[in-house]
């Protein structure tokens, strides 16, 4: 009789912490689709005032491609090791999972220093976000993203302090989902910010 208890109390623990991914799950898909107006009304607005440079620098003459294409393979190249890391996930494996987890931080943290330092050289120049209403479009809609891509970063160092203290948890593993869809989210706007923005300003 006691055993036939605990197996159902075991069974009802388990179903409450599926019930509660999944929960969990379906509120972080809502948030990101909510992401998606967002970038889509920045795109928009980038999309009416590309062409308004004021006399100033287009994009032509301010973008790197090369540069640009190295912040792009980073990117690419940080959504391939947080898929491997929630592959170690899956496993069981948390050293496997910590070490391409934190490769997945420092290929960011590279990409967000490059970025940064773009916005840099161009405010620099007399380029920046007050010049034209391009420019204006553009820092605000790569500085959105750049500023997710920092949540992003922060998220990641918070995770590893939880998994260190704690392991890989239900709660966790959760949470380690929940970002690999924000990183994977990041991945495919800025991809549109390079073809939309860059490619395209070049190529104009």
């Amino acid at each position: 009789m006691s055993a036939a208890v605990t197996h159902t109390h075991d069974h009802e623990d388990d179903h409450e912490h599926h019930d509660s991914r999944g929960t969990t799950m379906i509120g972080f898909w809502i948030y990101l689709m909510s992401d998606c107006i967002l970038f889509a009304g920045l795109f928009a607005t980038y999309a009416v005032l590309s062409r308004s440079y004021a006399g100033g620098p287009t994009g032509w003459e301010l973008f790197d491609l090369q540069f640009v294409a190295v912040e792009t393979a980073l990117l690419l190249v940080s959504s391939l090791t947080y898929g491997l890391a929630m592959i170690a996930m899956a496993q069981k494996k948390q050293a496997v999972m910590l070490r391409w987890i934190m490769a997945t931080f420092m290929l960011g943290a590279t990409f967000l220093a490059m970025e940064i330092y773009e916005f840099y050289h161009m405010i620099e120049i007399g380029a920046g976000p007050g010049r034209s209403a391009f420019l204006s479009a553009f820092f605000v809609l790569v500085g959105t993203h750049g500023l997710h891509i920092l949540t992003g970063l922060i998220w990641i160092v918070v995770l590893v302090c939880q998994v260190l203290r704690s392991g890989l948890t239900e709660a966790n593993q959760t949470r380690l989902m929940c970002l690999s869809l924000f990183w994977h989210f990041l991945d495919v706007v800025w991809i549109g910010v390079f073809s939309i923005v860059y490619l395209m300003g070049v190529l104009a």
